[in-house]
């Protein structure tokens, strides 16, 4: 495997790639660009999984090398349009060697495993975990997939250490997925009672709940990093390509079964309704959290002993050094338009995050069924995908800065569309024409989203630097990811300080044996889960004045649009214009 194929993890500063994340598109590739967008399936969800490192063309180092030795070359030129093999790219799956193939299917399984934890972590969990802890708690458990945006902070290590005996990426793979079995299993055991514990002392049993999580996204997020290096050795050097396509499929499908699926089969009224007879429903799901986890728990150590016994990995030899990878990174930091360009990425999604974090979570505070829920994610998901093909066509017609900046415009129309849908919750419970309202609200929402995220990518392509674009382009998508991961646990703190809502006591004393709890005497603040809970035992009613949704909702938008049109887009359409020298650090 020549030095031109390596991953963007790790790469070594010396060689020359030209390395896109996955759905990190370049404009002159649409075709890429829906490849690497199809692996979406939710708002909150996908942009964790879209920060990933992908794999090099094949003759991108030769081409770049090429180029750039040609006397008319010019840092002050756009960017090269890179060409690429046609046979090799419109290949079918049937049409790979045998070795190839099974390797893609070991790839598809490994990334698969990666999607069940994220996709409990960023999905399924926070919404089973609303009925037991406030907003706050809430943006609390939101600190657990920060691993994977933080992953390249250690990606060099797990490149540059390893056992010669066990294999370079097994070294990592066996291990992690060991580890991260038996946590699972451990989890599975106690996870409805942390559930219910999340909620005592004032939602500070959360933090405990969330460190364990975050410690099995941290395993995730490593685990990513091997395989993603495996990639390049599993398959042949013609067919590398197919990485990408596993990548997509696997963690699309992991997510999509711990999410969609999983809340489906999780919902009691989705059971009883579709699986069981009238005469005998059930009190709970066909699926359980706890019993979800103990499943993929034994699922994960089956694998990884398979794994251990069936696979042998081909021998390699390390050439990184660490600390080399972390002086591109410094290096790159250094640039005053890379400065410019981070803030732009740490400010620029304030105006969506009520919307992105919250909007969901007030819908069923509201009475909005999960059943429903899922139904709404799963009908978003083909759109997401088409919509994506156009999106990235149109980087081909468009700049990509001004792309992006027309959908952001939409996504504040988007957040405002949102907030208008909740504030129509019918008080009658949900009917058809609400539910079609949620899901154009859901379609329009992750069609700008989705713009926004394939334009920013095309221009990440478009100003990285050849000679180093692994590390360029990783750290590029690993600040776009904290712009929309470290603001969340503020909204959400926000949204229940904000909140105004009073429990009275009841009007007429209450039958005691009917009660749940102590009954309801005086007034008292239920702005809190847990002092909703104390005023429904308890015979009281909880009148909500002032709802801290809406208050944070207005005052994103406001921020988005004052930010966008006061700094944001003024410096978005000056870096734009900028030539490919102004983004060179030296040597």
């Amino acid at each position: 495997m020549g030095k031109s194929t390596r991953k963007s993890r790790s790469p070594n500063p010396n060689s020359l790639d030209r390395t896109n994340s996955i759905g990190q598109t370049n404009s002159t590739d649409s075709r890429r660009s829906l490849n690497g967008h199809a692996n979406g399936t939710m708002n909150g969800l996908v942009e964790q999984r879209r920060k990933h490192a992908s794999i090099d063309t094949p003759t991108s180092a030769n081409q770049t090398a090429h180029l750039m030795s040609r006397h008319s070359f010019t840092l002050d030129d756009p960017v090269p349009t890179m060409t690429h093999d046609p046979d090799a790219s419109s290949r079918g799956f049937m049409e790979l060697p045998e070795q190839d193939r099974r390797n893609f299917l070991l790839l598809v399984l490994l990334y698969f495993l990666q999607g069940i934890p994220m996709g409990l972590a960023t999905g399924s969990v926070p919404f089973l975990l609303k009925s037991h802890v406030s907003y706050t708690e809430i943006g609390v458990f939101s600190l657990a997939s920060y691993p994977y945006s933080l992953k390249l902070l250690w990606s060099p290590i797990v490149d540059a250490i390893w056992s010669p005996k066990v294999g370079r990426r097994k070294s990592w793979i066996l291990p992690i997925q060991t580890v991260s079995g038996f946590s699972m299993l451990w989890l599975g055991g106690r996870v409805q009672q942390m559930m219910v514990n999340a909620e005592a002392k004032d939602g500070g049993g959360v933090w405990s709940f969330t460190w364990w999580w975050f410690a099995l996204v941290f395993l995730c997020a490593t685990q990513d990093i091997a395989v993603d290096g495996w990639a390049l050795t599993l398959l042949s050097h013609e067919n590398l390509s197919y990485a990408s396509t596993a990548q997509t499929v696997g963690l699309t499908a992991g997510q999509f079964l711990s999410y969609t699926v999983f809340l489906a089969f999780n919902s009691k009224d989705f059971s009883n309704r579709w699986f069981r007879p009238a005469n005998a429903p059930g009190n709970e799901g066909l699926m359980t959290l706890d019993g979800y986890l103990k499943f993929w728990g034994w699922g994960y150590l089956i694998v990884t002993l398979g794994l251990a016994i069936l696979k042998r990995e081909e021998k390699t030899r390390n050439t990184d050094g660490i600390w080399d990878v972390y002086k591109v990174m410094g290096g790159i930091l250094k640039l005053k338009n890379i400065q410019t360009f981070i803030i732009i990425h740490l400010i620029a999604k304030i105006g969506f995050q009520a919307n992105d974090a919250v909007t969901n979570l007030k819908l069923l505070d509201k009475g909005f069924s999960q059943e429903d829920l899922a139904l709404t994610v799963l009908i978003d998901f083909p759109f997401e995908i088409s919509l994506g093909y156009y999106a990235g066509k149109w980087c081909q017609t468009y700049p990509p800065m001004q792309l992006w900046c027309w959908a952001f415009v939409g996504r504040l129309g988007a957040a405002a569309f949102a907030q208008f849908v909740v504030m129509i919750f019918p008080s009658g419970g949900v009917s058809l024409w609400y539910l079609l309202t949620v899901i154009v609200e859901h379609v329009y929402s992750t069609f700008m989203n989705t713009v926004m995220f394939v334009a920013i990518s095309a221009f990440h392509a478009r100003i990285a630097d050849p000679v180093i674009g692994g590390t360029y382009m990783t750290l590029l998508a690993t600040v776009s990811n904290l712009g929309g991961t470290f603001p969340r646990f503020f909204i959400l703190k926000f949204v229940d300080l904000f909140t105004v809502a009073t429990c009275s006591p009841p009007s007429v004393t209450p039958d005691a044996g009917k009660l749940k709890g102590d009954v309801v005497t005086a007034a008292f603040s239920c702005a809190l889960e847990a002092d909703k809970h104390r005023c429904r035992d308890g015979g009281g009613m909880c009148n909500t004045s002032i709802d801290g949704y809406y208050v944070m909702n207005v005052v994103c938008i406001i921020i988005g649009a004052l930010t966008f049109w006061g700094f944001i887009k003024p410096a978005a359409m000056k870096l734009q214009a900028l030539p490919l020298k102004a983004w060179r650090i030296a040597n």
